[in-house]
């Protein structure tokens, strides 16, 4: 998974190292966005609150509520949005 991030980390400085930023240069950087972070990140986000909610089943309190349903809800949420407003943003300048 390194070289993989590593690969998309160089497309997107590629994609970015320009002295003009037309609009070209933006959908590309978004795309690549969609196409090759988010994607990642959504897998990452996915696993981590699978273990989250499950570790909830044996935590009580406070810890219970952390686990099983404020950091799912952050960290869904936050790719939710960030998506959604790529994606939005994509249909509109298409």
């Amino acid at each position: 998974m390194s070289s993989k991030w590593v690969e998309i980390r160089d497309n997107i400085v590629d994609a970015i190292d320009v002295k003009d930023v037309t609009e070209d240069v933006k959908q590309r950087v978004t795309a690549a966005l969609l196409a090759e972070v988010l994607p990642t990140i959504e897998n990452a986000v996915d696993g981590f609150t699978a273990t989250t909610r499950e570790q909830a089943k044996t935590e009580t309190g406070w810890c219970k509520i952390r686990d099983g349903i404020v950091l799912p809800l952050v960290m869904e949420g936050a790719v939710f949005v960030v998506k959604t407003v790529l994606e939005k943003a994509v249909t509109q300048t298409a």
